[in-house]
């Protein structure tokens, strides 16, 4: 049985975006398998913890800050998306209730691992989502962003279940809270969490540690 790297990931996250390409490298240069666990967004699984919070705008805008920062340093183009993967206005964080993009694009990382395709998902449609596309959602911008890792939108989205896939991302936060961390992205590799994309070094050390490096 191979080792296995848990990754919680909110597609609505600028830094489990930033964290995507790391996360192949990971997967070409050691022994483990690399598995993406979709999460919802913290503004509807934890909107206290951050939106609700007297601090909350500070919070949001450091974060924006240091995302933007972050992808400057990696060399990586990053904008706020459009549209935004959760429908909140920002002004008062208040959230809508009808939300047509998150759990469709949730459901869509659960099936795709399912297949085996989680990570390869993850990175061409957060590209999508984070990389400047202007109305990501709309025409073919998802079907041929899928295709180039082989993977066929219509067929994807035929066999999916959503209330079942759904569930799973449910199930996914539970192992979150398990993990010893809450914030997306969390990689958790043998009862060890690693909390955001600046802890990736680290968690090839551990890996390096267990002698998974596929090139020592």
């Amino acid at each position: 049985m191979s080792a296995v790297v848990d990754v919680f990931f909110s597609f609505r996250s600028p830094y489990s975006y930033l964290v995507t390409p790391d996360l192949l490298k990971l997967r070409d240069d050691y022994h483990v398998e690399v598995k993406l666990r979709p999460v919802l967004p913290i503004a509807l699984r934890a909107k206290e913890a951050v939106f609700d919070d007297p601090q909350g705008q500070k919070k949001v805008s450091y974060i924006l800050t240091d995302a933007f920062r972050r992808a400057d340093y990696l060399g990586m183009k990053i904008t706020w998306p459009s549209p935004d993967p959760i429908v909140q206005d920002l002004s008062t964080f208040e959230v809508a209730e009808e939300q047509p993009y998150i759990y469709r694009l949730s459901a869509l990382g659960v099936a795709a691992e399912r297949l085996g395709k989680g990570i390869d998902l993850a990175y061409v449609i957060s590209h999508l989502i984070f990389g400047g596309t202007e109305g990501w959602d709309k025409g073919d911008h998802m079907k041929k962003a899928l295709a180039s890792v082989d993977i066929d939108l219509d067929t994807l989205e035929a066999n999916l279940d959503l209330e079942e896939c759904l569930k799973e991302v449910e199930h996914n936060q539970t192992l979150l809270d398990e993990s010893g961390h809450w914030g997306v992205p969390t990689m958790a590799f043998n009862g060890e969490p690693f909390f955001g994309q600046d802890r990736i070094d680290t968690l090839r050390w551990r890996l390096d540690q267990h002698g998974l490096n596929k090139n020592p």
